[in-house]
C-alpha cells in the first residue's frame, strides 16, 4: 500500500516505521526457502561491506566483463526481494554460473551453494550506511549520525540481523570450503589479486584479456563511470511505488570516497561503544581482539 508520502522520513519515528514495510514477510520467506544449485554463487556480505562490488567481478568474470544490463541486480539478483521484484529465482541466468546477491547471516542464507562473504570494519561500514540512507530514505539533515548510529547499534541488544550477528555467523565458517572469505580493505588494497582468489573459487580459468578487463570494470573509476548500473533502480523503483519514496533519491553504491565533512565522522565515544561491542561479541568469542586482527587471519589463510 503506498503511503502517499510527498517526501522522505525526516524523524527516527517514521523511518522505523518505513522499515517495518520495506521487506514483507511473504517475500523473506520465498527467499529464505531458495535452494540454490550446487554450483550457484551468494554473495552475501552484510549491507555496505562491498556487495555491489563482489557482484561486479564475479559477473565480470562469467561472462568476460558484459556490461548489458540495467542495474547489477538485474542480472545478479537480490535474494530477499525477488518476489516483490517479480524475479524467478529458478530460472536460469545469462551465464553460468548463477550468481546472486544476499545479506543473510550463515543462520539464514539458503543452503547448498557457494558463498562469496567481505567483512569491513564496523566504523566504515557505518558511516557508508549512513550516507546511503541519507538522501534515500531519510531527508538529508534531518537524521544525524548519532541518532542512526543509536537506531543501528543499540547497546544491549545486538539482534539476529545485524552487523555483529551476521559476522560472527561467517566468521565460524571460515574453514569451511563453500565458503570464500574476504575483508573489504584487502580489496582496496590489492585488486588484483582480490580477482584472482575469486576466479579461483568460482572454477573460472583467467587468462590475460579477461583478467585485465575484469580488474579494470572493478575499479572505482570505471565503476563511478558507470554508475547508473550501481544504483539500486529496481529496488528504489519498487520503494516509490509501495512506499511513496521518491524515486529520484540518491542511491548510487559506488562513490568517490570519503567525505570530509564533519557530519560523517564518528566521535571518539562512538568509536569506543563500537570497540566495547567488538569485545563483547567477538573477541570473547574468537579471541579476535580487533578488526585488524581478523583482517590478519584472513590474510594468513
Amino acid at each position: 500500500m503506498n503511503m502517499k508520502r510527498t517526501s522522505r522520513p525526516t524523524t527516527l519515528e517514521e523511518l522505523d516505521t518505513l522499515f517495518a514495510k520495506v521487506f514483507s514477510k511473504e517475500c523473506r520467506e520465498h527467499g529464505l526457502a531458495f535452494q540454490p544449485n550446487p554450483t550457484d554463487i551468494i554473495i552475501t556480505p552484510f549491507a555496505k561491506c562491498g556487495t555491489t562490488w563482489l557482484q561486479q567481478i564475479a559477473h565480470g568474470l562469467r561472462t568476460r566483463g558484459n556490461m548489458d544490463f540495467e542495474e547489477i541486480s538485474n542480472v545478479t539478483p537480490w535474494i530477499e526481494v525477488a518476489l516483490d521484484l517479480g524475479i524467478d529465482l529458478d530460472a536460469s541466468q545469462v551465464a553460468e554460473p548463477r550468481v546472486f546477491k544476499s545479506h543473510l547471516s550463515w543462520r539464514d542464507v539458503p543452503k547448498g551453494g557457494r558463498y562469496i562473504v567481505a567483512f569491513r570494519a564496523p566504523s566504515d561500514a557505518f558511516i557508508s550506511l549512513y550516507r546511503f540512507f541519507e538522501d534515500f530514505f531519510f531527508e538529508p539533515g534531518k537524521i544525524d549520525l548519532d541518532t542512526l548510529f543509536r537506531w543501528r547499534n543499540p547497546p544491549a541488544e545486538m539482534g539476529e540481523r545485524g552487523y555483529w550477528h551476521h559476522l560472527a555467523s561467517w566468521w565460524e565458517q571460515r574453514n569451511n570450503p563453500d565458503v570464500l572469505i574476504l575483508c573489504y580493505e584487502d580489496m582496496r588494497a590489492d585488486l588484483p589479486e582480490t580477482v584472482r582468489r575469486i576466479a579461483s573459487f568460482m572454477d573460472i580459468a583467467l587468462d590475460d584479456e579477461l583478467f585485465a578487463r575484469v580488474v579494470r570494470q572493478a575499479s572505482r573509476q570505471f565503476m563511478l563511470e558507470h554508475k547508473d548500473q550501481f544504483g539500486e533502480a529496481p529496488f528504489r523503483r519498487l520503494m516509490s511505488q509501495r512506499m511513496g519514496l521518491p524515486f529520484d533519491g540518491n542511491a548510487y553504491k559506488v562513490t568517490s570516497g570519503v567525505r570530509e565533512d564533519p557530519k560523517y565522522k564518528l566521535t571518539a565515544a562512538h568509536e569506543q561503544e563500537l570497540d566495547n561491542i567488538w569485545q563483547a561479541q567477538i573477541a570473547s568469542r574468537f579471541g579476535l581482539e580487533s578488526y585488524e586482527d581478523l583482517r590478519h587471519e584472513i590474510r594468513a589463510q
